[in-house]
């Protein structure tokens, strides 16, 4: 493992645990924290897909 991925790893790590406290501090239902999760899951898609691609183009 690169210098780079390590601190790639890292970067994701802190930013699901910004996601995940946000959700845990709403105090919501399961099916509404489900529902959030998977809107949270997309849009870290819809990011990566979006810098991949400017990777792959540039």
């Amino acid at each position: 493992m690169t210098m780079e991925t390590g601190a790639d790893m890292l970067w994701f790590a802190m930013a699901l645990t910004l996601v995940i406290s946000a959700l845990v501090a709403r105090q919501l239902k399961l099916a509404d924290w489900l529902k959030m999760g998977l809107a949270w899951l997309a849009i870290f898609a819809l990011v990566f897909l979006v810098i991949r691609t400017w990777q792959l183009v540039a």
